[in-house]
C-alpha cells in the first residue's frame, strides 16, 4: 500500500538529535549506543531508507521551534527571531536533502501529482525521492505576521498556531485561552495565502474560536480521540464532528501516551500498557464511525517525534510496519477502496481540492 504520513519531524530529528536520516534505523540506532541525553536514544524508528522500504512515498513534514518565557518548565528559545533562525537551519537541511536527491519539495497540484506518479510507476523505490509537504508545528517562530509570506515562498503549506503551553499566537495542549489579536491576524494572513490550518495542539479554546475566524482549509495532522483517552490533547467528539463538517482529515498518531489511558512517562512500557496497532487502529475506527464512512482519517504518525520505540505501539519496530497497520483495517472489514482513502487519498484528495 502506498502511504502518505502528515506528521514527521524529520529535521528535527536531523538536527538537534544529530541524525544523518539517510542511514537506515539499525544504524541510527547502533550509532547512538551508549548515548542518554536524551529518553529515545537508539531507539528511533524512522529514516527515509525505511519510508522507502515502508513505500511511504509523501510525508507532511515540520518545521518546529517553540519561544518560551525565561521561568518557562517547556524547552524552547528566548526570542522569536531565535526560533526562526532555527527553522530556517531546519529548511537549509530539507534544501540539502533535495539537493542529493533524497527529498523532492511538494508545493501544488502539479508537484503532487508528479510525485504520486513516480512513486507508482512500478519501479523500485530504492533510488526515489521522499515527497515532503512543508508544515510549521507552533507558530512562536513567526517573528511577525510579515514573515508567513517570507516562508509561503520558500515552500510553507500548513501551519499549526500552537503547540505545547502558551504560545504567542494561541494556547496549545496543557493550556486554556482564546487567542489575542495577533492570532487572528495570523488566521486572516493564513487565509489570504491558503495556508492550511492544522488544528492539531489547539487547545480547546482556540479550537472553536479558530474554527470560527478562518474559512481556508483545515485538517488535523496528527490526533487521536479524547472518548478513549480522557487529554486535552485529544479531540473530544464534538470537536470531531466540527473538523468532519469542515472537510478535514485528521491523523491517527502513534505515540502511545496518546493511544492508551494512564500512561506514565518513563514508566509505562507499550507491552505492559497492551499498546499496539490495534490500539492505533481503535482511535482511528472511531473517528469513521462518527463520520459513517472512511473518509476523513489518515496517519499522521508522529514517529520520532521526541519519542521511540519506548512510547510506540510494541509491534513496530520502524515506520515501514505501518503496513501492518493496513491489515488490520482489512481485517476489521474495511474495503480495499477504503484501505486506499485511509492510507494516502484522503490525504491526496484534500490536497487535491484546496490547492492549485
Amino acid at each position: 500500500m502506498f502511504i502518505l504520513d502528515a506528521h514527521l519531524d524529520l529535521s528535527m530529528n536531523a538536527m538537534e538529535w544529530n541524525r544523518d536520516l539517510r542511514n537506515d534505523v539499525a544504524t541510527l540506532r547502533h550509532l547512538e549506543k551508549g548515548m542518554n541525553d536524551k529518553p529515545d536514544r537508539a531507539k528511533a524508528t524512522v529514516s527515509l531508507p525505511d519510508l522507502r522500504k515502508g513505500n511511504v512515498g509523501i510525508v507532511v513534514a515540520t518545521q518546529i521551534a517553540r519561544f518560551v518565557k525565561p521561568d518557562s518548565i517547556i524547552p524552547g528559545w528566548n526570542s522569536p527571531e531565535q526560533a526562526w533562525a532555527q527553522t530556517q537551519g531546519q529548511l537549509s537541511w530539507y534544501k540539502c536533502m533535495e539537493a542529493a536527491g533524497e527529498m523532492a519539495s511538494i508545493t501544488d497540484k502539479n508537484s503532487l501529482q508528479k510525485h504520486i506518479d513516480l512513486w507508482n510507476d512500478g519501479s523500485s523505490n530504492e533510488k526515489k525521492p521522499i515527497g515532503y509537504i512543508l508544515s510549521l508545528e507552533g507558530a512562536d517562530s513567526i517573528v511577525d505576521i510579515s514573515y508567513l509570506e517570507k516562508a509561503y515562498n520558500y515552500g510553507l503549506r500548513a501551519v499549526g498556531p500552537a503547540h505545547y503551553g502558551p504560545g504567542r499566537y494561541a494556547n496549545g495542549t496543557d493550556a486554556t485561552g482564546k487567542m489575542n489579536a495577533n492570532g487572528i491576524e495570523l488566521l486572516k494572513e493564513m487565509e489570504r495565502l491558503n495556508i492550511i490550518l492544522d488544528a492539531t495542539h489547539l487547545c480547546d479554546d482556540a479550537f472553536w474560536q479558530a474554527l470560527d475566524h478562518y474559512n481556508g482549509p483545515v485538517w488535523a495532522s496528527h490526533n487521536n480521540c479524547r472518548s478513549l483517552v480522557n487529554h486535552n490533547r485529544q479531540f473530544s467528539d464534538e470537536q470531531i464532528k466540527a473538523l468532519i463538517s469542515r472537510g478535514a482529515v485528521i491523523g491517527g498518531a502513534l505515540d502511545a501516551w496518546m493511544l492508551v489511558p494512564d500512561w506514565e512517562r518513563g514508566v509505562s512500557t507499550p507491552l505492559g500498557m497492551n499498546c499496539n496497532l490495534e490500539t492505533v487502529f481503535k482511535h482511528m475506527d472511531h473517528i469513521c464511525q462518527l463520520a459513517g464512512n472512511a473518509n476523513h482519517i489518515g496517519v499522521g504518525s508522529d514517529l520520532d517525534g521526541a519519542f521511540g520505540t519506548e512510547q510506540s505501539p510494541y509491534d513496530l519496530d520502524t515506520i515501514a510496519d505501518l503496513q501492518k497497520l493496513v491489515l488490520i483495517f482489512k481485517k476489521n472489514g474495511y474495503a480495499d477502496e477504503d484501505l486506499k482513502k485511509i492510507f494516502h487519498q484522503n490525504w491526496i484528495n484534500f490536497l487535491m481540492k484546496n490547492w492549485d
